[in-house]
């Protein structure tokens, strides 16, 4: 018998069955569905900042920043997120150009940036990359 029917049949008989207190040991919760990354996070194009980042109705900060809506935002401004002094001072604004950049080395855009990422060098992987990251999503 398990430790949570234990405690079941020890508060049903030390209290009765009728309003006694019972204590049952709970399962910790499930995650909900809005913990899950939005299934644009999964698109293959986006593989290489899926590890850190989501894109889509719903994304969340994680170990980076959520990039959906990224095209015209001021870099280090989502709130809820720790970005490096180096990023958030940087006076960057994302375009497709500066994203371009960006993704091709970040370290070169940025010196002393948080991202730990070696950069795309195929100009049409980021071409695609980027076109994704642009491309409107339903809020």
């Amino acid at each position: 018998m398990n430790r949570a029917w234990h405690l079941v049949l020890a508060g049903a008989i030390a209290g009765g069955f009728a309003g006694g207190v019972v204590a049952t040991r709970q399962a910790p919760p499930r995650p909900t569905a809005a913990a899950e990354p939005p299934p644009e996070s999964f698109a293959r194009v986006f593989e290489p900042c899926a590890h850190c980042h989501q894109i889509g109705p719903g994304a969340r900060s994680t170990a980076g920043p959520p990039l959906q809506g990224v095209i015209g935002r001021r870099a280090g401004t989502v709130d809820a997120y720790p970005y490096s002094q180096v990023l958030r001072e940087s006076d960057l604004t994302w375009t497709a150009e500066t994203l371009d950049r960006f993704v091709a080395a970040p370290q070169a855009v940025v010196p002393g940036t948080r991202m730990m990422f070696p950069g795309i060098e195929d100009p049409a992987r980021r071409a695609a990359l980027i076109a994704f990251i642009a491309a409107p999503k339903a809020e």
